[in-house]
């Protein structure tokens, strides 16, 4: 018995004192940490979830009782699980759905950047609150890429910004100069996607 027992304890110690070297680096870490700002943050790449992460921490902003604000670019004013949740907290949540839907169901550039410029007039506005905590950019990606905005004058509006305001911005193709003005970006890879199975967009899953 107590030649099973031993190499267990000596193998628990290990794992202890590994974990106990492992924490000491992470506090280290953590310490040396002292910069708090709003933060950029860029969600971009081919594969889902762009704007799910971002409700996700619109969501925590929500949980700590901030003020937030969501501006859909290119988005058609469909009922979405996550809008209609994201209201129900009122005053914490400022939600514009500006867009008429995606680039290939308009069919026409005029009328898609003019949907843009109000949008991005709606944007303005939030982005010079100092009141509101997170504003969540939602396929911004998308208009920048098809030039129905303008690239610097976008990256300016986010650079003056009030200095605690986090954005998050997604959509794929996020512009070079975005990324290098971002202080956080994901790239979301797609590995595999259930719509090349033949499967729907789902309630719940997709809306």
């Amino acid at each position: 018995m107590s030649g099973t027992q031993e190499p267990a304890d000596e193998e628990a110690g290990r794992h202890r004192m590994k974990m106990e070297r492992r924490k000491a680096v992470q506090d280290e870490e953590v310490a040396s940490k002292s910069i708090e700002k709003g933060l950029l943050i860029v969600h971009t790449g081919a594969g889902k979830g762009k704007s799910t992460a971002a409700f996700g921490l619109l969501l925590r902003m929500v949980g700590r009782g901030r003020k937030t604000a969501v501006v859909q670019f290119i988005k058609g004013a469909w009922s979405t699980g996550e809008r209609t949740m994201l209201e129900s907290f009122g005053p914490l949540v400022e939600w514009h759905t500006m867009g008429e839907g995606f680039t290939w169901e308009t069919q026409d550039r005029a009328r898609d950047v003019a949907a843009c410029a109000r949008a991005w007039e709606v944007t303005k506005t939030l982005l010079a609150r100092d009141d509101i905590a997170l504003v969540v950019l939602d396929e911004l990606n998308i208009a920048l890429r098809y030039e129905y905005l303008e690239l610097s004058e976008v990256i300016a509006a986010l650079h003056d910004r009030p200095p605690m305001q986090h954005v998050v911005v997604t959509g794929r193709n996020a512009k070079p100069a975005l990324i290098e003005a971002a202080d956080l970006v994901t790239e979301m890879t797609q590995v595999k996607h259930h719509f090349a199975a033949g499967v729907k967009a789902q309630e719940g899953i997709e809306f």
